[in-house]
C-alpha cells in the first residue's frame, strides 16, 4: 500500500520532515516514490513552515494512497492557511 508520510532530515536536535510518497513496507527514510513537500517544525520569522504540492496530493489520495495521521493533520493546516491566504488576495484586489 502507498503511503504519504514524513521522512525525517536535518541534523540531531533540528528536525526536518519531507512529506513523501512511499511503500508501507519501505523504512521512514528509505526509499520514496515522490517528495511533494516538507515541514520544519522549528522555523522561526520568515522561514517557511509548511509547503505542500497540493495537486500531487489530491491525486495521490485519489490513487489510493493513505496519509499517516501527523500528515492528515498538515493537510488540514495547509488549506486553512491557503484559504486564507487566497481570501486576503481578493480583498486586495477589491
Amino acid at each position: 500500500m502507498v503511503m504519504i508520510r514524513l521522512a525525517r532530515g536535518g541534523s540531531k536536535k533540528r528536525p526536518f520532515y519531507y512529506i513523501t510518497i512511499a511503500d508501507r513496507r519501505e523504512s521512514r527514510n528509505g526509499k520514496f516514490i515522490e517528495r511533494i513537500g516538507f515541514f520544519n517544525p522549528l522555523a522561526r520569522g520568515a522561514e517557511e513552515r509548511l509547503r505542500l504540492d497540493m495537486d500531487r496530493v489530491e491525486y495521490w489520495l485519489k490513487q489510493g494512497a493513505q496519509a499517516s495521521a501527523r500528515v492528515k493533520s498538515l493537510i488540514k493546516a495547509y488549506r486553512k492557511d491557503v484559504g486564507a491566504v487566497d481570501a486576503e488576495a481578493e480583498e486586495a484586489v477589491a
